[in-house]
């Protein structure tokens, strides 16, 4: 079974309890496939139960835009896409063809996408809804302060040179005499990569080292922050470098924050 836990709450509780629901919606297709995968009448039941999920997500992603577009979240064309591209990979399995024979293996990799979706796009998205709103100012700063520190000094040392690179690249902004930008946005994004992937290996082997019941939602989140550094695109960044960067250090710095006050924070210190 697929768990909702309190890492995936964002605060929102409309949206909270539409993620919940689908979670349900999941859950009640695997359990329906646990009975007798292999009969007609319940390959038939679980096709309904993946097209009701796909209409209610479809209705839950309207409400989530509408409520991004109250509070002019920043992050709502990137969440469109996201939207759009869920849609589309649900559609392309094409459920009305499946049946009693190809049925469990097809529906089986379906929950599996979209169970593995779900928990990366809330713990690596839909955790951002209105917090740059909320935040901006206190992280004016760029500091690495006592708010932050977990008391597991390796992980709030990463942090710390992370907060680092991160004010790096705000300096890069702020440079009004270097004109072209290109080379040191390369160089610094390749190093916060680096440094990150870094950093989330060494997080995640000490979660399992004192076998944190977390650890598994923090991948989650951790492969949606790295996916989103795989995705950007450079050409982009050299058309148009000063708004490509202030977009990307507010995200950064956005996303970490509220990684390590919601989710980093709750990791035990080994004693």
């Amino acid at each position: 079974m697929y768990q909702f836990t309190e890492d995936c709450l964002i605060g929102v509780p409309d949206i909270d309890g539409e993620h919940r629901q689908l979670f349900q919606m999941l859950n009640e297709t695997v359990a329906l496939l646990e009975q007798d995968a292999d009969s007609v009448d319940t390959m038939e039941s679980a096709k309904e139960l993946i097209w009701s999920l796909e209409d209610y997500a479809a209705t839950h992603f309207m409400h989530e835009e509408a409520y991004m577009e109250q509070i002019g979240d920043g992050e709502l064309l990137r969440q469109k896409k996201e939207h759009q591209e869920f849609i589309e990979n649900v559609k392309s399995y094409e459920i009305a063809s499946i049946d009693a024979d190809n049925g469990r293996m097809v529906i089986e990799e379906l929950l599996e996408y979209l169970s593995r979706w779900l928990y990366r796009h809330i713990l690596g998205s839909d955790m951002m809804i209105g917090y740059h709103t909320a935040s901006s100012e206190q992280q004016a700063s760029f500091a690495f302060t006592e708010e932050y520190k977990t008391g597991i000094a390796f992980v709030d040392e990463e942090h710390r040179r992370l907060f680092e690179i991160i004010r790096e690249t705000n300096d890069l902004i702020q440079d009004t005499v270097l004109h072209d930008k290109y080379d040191r946005i390369v160089h610094i994004l390749g190093e916060l990569k680096e440094y990150t992937i870094l950093h989330f290996r060494d997080e995640e082997e000490y979660m399992e080292s004192i076998q944190y019941t977390g650890l598994e939602a923090q991948r989650y989140a951790h492969q949606s922050f790295v996916d989103r550094l795989d995705e950007i695109d450079m050409n982009g960044v050299d058309e148009n470098q000063q708004e490509y960067l202030v977009e990307l250090i507010d995200y950064l710095l956005d996303w970490l924050v509220n990684h390590i006050l919601k989710m980093d924070k709750r990791i035990p210190v080994k004693v």
